[in-house]
């Protein structure tokens, strides 16, 4: 299944933040100046593996640096047989997938009890959909307003974008000060982003809104839903735990990328 990174929407997406892209076949690659660094490149989860078209692309756009983040442990070694170095990863590495094409009886019975009760118990809560740009702005005040200065909040311009180039297959849900971005390809759906404050925690909102997500992903055909990102033990960051606690309460299966490989380019001369 193709990688939303991979898809036309995601390209339209990031060119909207400032990156160049450039797509060739079905692979997005990803250029970027910055400063004292240089040009970089990502290549993220691509189908296949295209080195001389990589090094052609480095070339023309005068890259320094080539990350390039495979989808399995055969494409890892093949990267590591052209000089690639693994570093940490950009992506999570370790996530959940949650299988769609199962009726909704078998999606529940596969969760948890406490996740199953706490979705019964929120059945009267409504989520508010962001779609104009004036919802938006509300969205991204409930989501400042919940995490307050502890992390980062993307801007109303970068919502926007993300709204503008996804379109019908981006889902914004909010309940007081909680909130989820949901995005969606042909075949996967994404648990994008997600903030929630203590009124949440208490009214078990999220599970809710995580609900609602999953189904209008299985509504729209999709065969997968995807928690982007749990707790993985190869590359520890401690932050991760809680929020991967109340994923796997869902269900899914486990899924494990090999993490990031660079390669450091010499400076293109004129």
């Amino acid at each position: 299944m193709i990688d939303i990174r991979q898809s036309p929407q995601y390209a339209k997406y990031i060119k909207k933040t400032g990156w160049t892209v450039e797509r060739v076949g079905d692979i997005n690659y990803f250029i970027r100046k910055l400063p004292l660094v240089g040009a970089v490149m990502k290549v993220q989860r691509p189908e296949e593996i295209n080195t001389p078209k990589t090094k052609e692309l480095a070339k023309k756009n005068r890259v320094r640096k080539v990350i390039t983040e495979p989808k399995n442990e055969e494409d890892a070694k093949y990267l590591d047989s052209c000089g690639y170095k693994q570093t940490s990863p950009y992506l999570p590495s370790k996530t959940l997938h949650l299988d769609l094409t199962n009726p909704k009886p078998d999606l529940l019975g596969g969760m948890e009890r406490d996740t199953r009760s706490a979705i019964s118990e929120t059945k009267k809560l409504k989520p508010r959909e962001a779609k104009s740009k004036k919802e938006l702005e509300k969205f991204r005040a409930e989501w400042r307003n919940s995490v307050g200065l502890k992390r980062h909040v993307p801007s109303v311009e970068k919502l926007t974008n993300l709204k503008d180039g996804f379109g019908e297959d981006a889902l914004f849900l909010s309940i007081g000060d909680s909130g989820a971005i949901f995005l969606k390809t042909n075949t996967i759906a994404y648990y994008w982003q997600a903030f929630t404050g203590k009124a949440g925690r208490e009214s078990l909102a999220q599970y809710k809104i995580v609900w609602e997500g999953i189904l209008w992903a299985k509504t729209r055909g999709v065969k997968i839903f995807d928690f982007e990102g749990i707790y993985d033990e190869r590359f520890p960051y401690k932050s991760w735990k809680g929020f991967t606690h109340f994923k796997k309460s869902f269900g899914g299966e486990e899924i494990i990328y090999p993490g990031a490989f660079t390669l450091n380019l010499l400076p293109f001369r004129k």
